[in-house]
């Protein structure tokens, strides 16, 4: 059987038979019973937090994107979300982060940094819009354009090589959602080799914190979550100075550490890391967007759904879910992401009518995020199998359009 035709489920099971294993050996390794897994690998359970698949991941020996299937194509170009500029993006990373890596860039001569600039706010804009396929068309010649200036040894080299990292967090963040993760640890390389050239505190935590992300995408929990520590006590010297961006990333690195946390079943370290980054958000402008990181109130609220959804605690996920002023953040990435841990916390629940309504939403707002997402499929097929809603139509329709098998 094809892999794309698999379900998640029976990834697990190939897994599983290559190990030698039955499924009492692995049911016992995770700490789960042999009818939880056997739900699990039939397709009668769907997987609905990551931190489950990562677990399962990491007793396999297998990468997470073995089990999840990724990297997902789609039948129209508006909905490939960028896949078909990653050969060109992967080119253009191999280039900035090998040595001499300009030169085989030929004598052409790279765009003013006034007007990279733009094109990188342009780019951060389709980022925070989700809108990946535009974004794919743009970014590799941004990033070979900043390796010329970069490697010039020119006076503008600092401002270019904050540019490369905005440009290079892109690159991750498109490239995680894709499942390309290798990809993605080769944008965030260049993003530290640019934070360790400037050495300003800020892009050194800003790479910190996409360093973090890379790893919560392989679900490697303890280094993401040592990382963001280690980040932390780096950047905590330079809190008090009063500079917005600082503190901003000091608590963006406090939701990343929460994050993994969660992921971990550690609640009370969790919390505790919400609760500092809550704290810092209330004194920050309610619209801020550092970094890329979208540290504000809102994020915050919204990181709160995620983490009561990854520790397992489907009532909370909902309490914590109708507190969140969704429409108050700019962000079509961050409102769908909210609706799809809202959606996960319904289907926990059992209530399948509000999941729908919940993921039809986030994919109104942003289908190229939602659509490769494996938790969000993981759902639809389960919604589209069970019919337990009033929306099947519509549920087989995005089931479908995700080519689920």
């Amino acid at each position: 059987m094809a892999t794309e035709q698999m379900t998640t489920g029976q990834r697990i099971a190939r897994a599983r038979h290559r190990k030698g294993w039955d499924q009492a050996t692995l049911a016992e390794k995770i700490g789960r019973s042999v009818s939880w897994l056997s739900k699990v690998e039939n397709g009668r359970l769907p997987l609905d937090r990551m931190s489950v698949v990562g677990q399962l991941a990491e007793a396999l020996g297998v990468e997470m994107a073995e089990l999840t299937g990724q990297p997902y194509r789609h039948e129209t170009n508006d909905l490939d979300s960028g896949h078909s500029a990653v050969p060109g993006l992967r080119l253009a990373l191999q280039q900035a982060t090998m040595p001499g890596g300009a030169a085989l860039l030929g004598n052409r001569e790279p765009r003013g940094l006034a007007e990279l600039e733009a094109n990188v706010r342009l780019a951060e804009q389709l980022r925070q819009d989700a809108k990946f396929t535009a974004l794919g068309e743009v970014l590799p010649s941004i990033i070979t354009d900043l390796l010329l200036i970069t490697s010039g040894g020119t006076a503008d080299r600092d401002r270019a090589e904050a540019l490369m990292l905005r440009a290079c967090h892109m690159a991750r963040v498109s490239s995680n959602l894709l499942g390309h993760h290798d990809l993605g640890w080769t944008a965030v390389q260049r993003e530290l080799v640019a934070a360790q050239q400037v050495g300003a505190p800020e892009l050194v935590a800003a790479a910190s914190w996409d360093l973090c992300g890379v790893w919560l995408h392989e679900a490697a929990l303890d280094p993401a979550k040592n990382a963001a520590l280690s980040a932390l006590d780096q950047l905590e010297p330079y809190v008090g100075t009063g500079d917005d961006t600082i503190r901003a990333l000091w608590g963006a690195l406090h939701l990343r550490a929460a994050v993994a946390y969660s992921r971990l079943w550690d609640q009370t370290e969790a919390e505790s890391h919400l609760a500092e980054a809550r704290q810092i958000a209330e004194r920050l402008p309610a619209n801020g967007n550092a970094f890329q990181t979208q540290f504000n109130r809102v994020n915050t609220t919204i990181h709160a759904v995620e983490v009561s959804m990854e520790l397992g605690r489907p009532r909370d996920v909902i309490t914590r879910a109708e507190q969140v002023e969704i429409a108050q953040i700019a962000s079509s990435e961050r409102q769908a992401h909210y609706w799809t841990c809202t959606a996960a916390g319904y289907h926990m629940n059992r209530k399948d009518n509000e999941a729908v309504e919940a993921l039809l939403r986030a994919d109104r707002i942003a289908p190229q995020h939602v659509r490769n997402r494996p938790l969000v499929r993981n759902i639809v097929r389960d919604l589209r199998d069970s019919g337990k809603h009033r929306r099947q139509r519509e549920v087989a329709g995005l089931a479908q359009a995700m080519r689920l098998p």
